[in-house]
């Protein structure tokens, strides 16, 4: 088995960061996850005893300088980690890397066994899980997420590359290594609960912080996708979660040749069953 932790930098979240300990200490254990919390204003809650915690200053500027001063930070605390582990996985608070249940195999099993061979990193396919407000309702806090959300859309910004095969920089919110190119991996899978609740992210837009630091254009675009999906027709998940594998591995924008792309094409997918426990 490789030695594999999971890092993370958070504030203000308490609510997805509680569901990113219980989700990756299950899979890992406490001990291999790190958690900074960006500004020393912020407290450090009792859930996450057993975990390398580390309350550091916040991080200045408008969204794009901070994502790109958070995402050094973690880098740079990512490649001190692999004098000890074989694998960082690197996520925001409200991603989980989670393997098809189908295969019956524990993230951390699935993982030892791919061969990294030269690759510096590894990626799931992208899901952005989305509110679908004509039959879904607020989200109740107790229960499982994905038990309550059906309805994943496909998004080439969340297949980021999750899994640091080599203590390599990341670019700013995990989505692409500064140096190699994209192993999108079959049968795995990250999904992302931003947009998983229209009422949450109202509130955030609500939030003057976020605001002054030019997050409302953002957040807009996370409303817009929930409000928009209605009007999409569901496809099937095994079909298209193979083409949009397929398509994000071969096509590139030429001036981001490192990120995947997927033609524009706007698919709508229901989860299967199967993952209906898997966060």
């Amino acid at each position: 088995m490789k030695r594999i932790a999971a890092i993370t930098m958070v504030r203000n979240a308490e609510f997805f960061l509680e569901r990113w300990v219980k989700h990756y200490g299950q899979l890992l254990g406490r001990e291999n996850l790190y958690i900074l919390f960006d500004g020393t204003d912020q407290a450090i809650p009792s859930f996450t005893d057993g975990c390398n915690t580390e309350a550091v200053p916040r991080v200045a500027g408008n969204v794009r300088e901070a994502d790109k001063g958070r995402i050094a930070l973690i880098s740079a605390r990512a490649a001190q980690l692999f004098d000890r582990y074989d694998m960082i996985l690197g996520t925001d608070v409200d991603e989980f890397l989670v393997v098809d249940p189908a295969l019956n195999v524990s993230l951390p099993e699935f993982l030892s066994s791919l061969d990294a061979g030269g690759r510096v990193s590894f990626s799931g396919l992208g899901c952005d899980v989305v509110q679908k407000l004509d039959c879904e309702p607020q989200l109740d806090k107790s229960r499982g997420l994905l038990e309550q959300r059906s309805y994943v859309f496909l998004s080439t910004r969340y297949t980021k590359a999750t899994v640091l095969c080599k203590p390599v920089p990341w670019g700013s919110g995990f989505h692409r290594t500064r140096r190699g190119n994209f192993h999108i991996v079959k049968d795995l899978y990250l999904f992302h609960f931003g947009c998983a609740d229209v009422s949450a992210a109202e509130l955030k837009m609500l939030d003057s912080d976020l605001a002054g630091r030019g997050w409302g254009r953002h957040l807009g675009k996370r409303l817009r996708l929930i409000r928009s999906v209605a009007s999409l027709p569901v496809r099937d998940w095994d079909a298209w979660t193979r083409r949009a594998r397929r398509v994000q591995t071969l096509v590139r924008r030429p001036w981001m040749w490192n990120k995947p792309a997927m033609l524009g094409l706007k698919i709508l997918l229901k989860r299967p069953d199967r993952l209906s426990g898997a966060v």
